[in-house]
């Protein structure tokens, strides 16, 4: 997908495979939220940021529950 974002100074080519992503060669996932979340070394990073990031909402949403 060719796409171009307000700060981009030209377009850019972004390839998506699930939550992962390549942006200008660096790696980010993507969230619900509509955020990208990186740049990651290595896809193992990465997965390890994911699996951080969604308990970390988890949480976030447990606390905004009423008891």
């Amino acid at each position: 997908m060719l796409a171009m974002r307000a700060h981009d100074s030209a377009p850019t080519t972004h390839f998506r495979s699930d939550r992962l992503c390549r942006v200008n060669g660096e790696l980010f996932f993507s969230t619900r939220e509509n955020t990208l979340e990186g740049p990651f070394d290595s896809p193992e990073q990465a997965e390890q940021e994911i699996r951080a990031y969604i308990a970390r909402m988890q949480i976030q949403d447990s606390n905004r529950k009423p008891s």
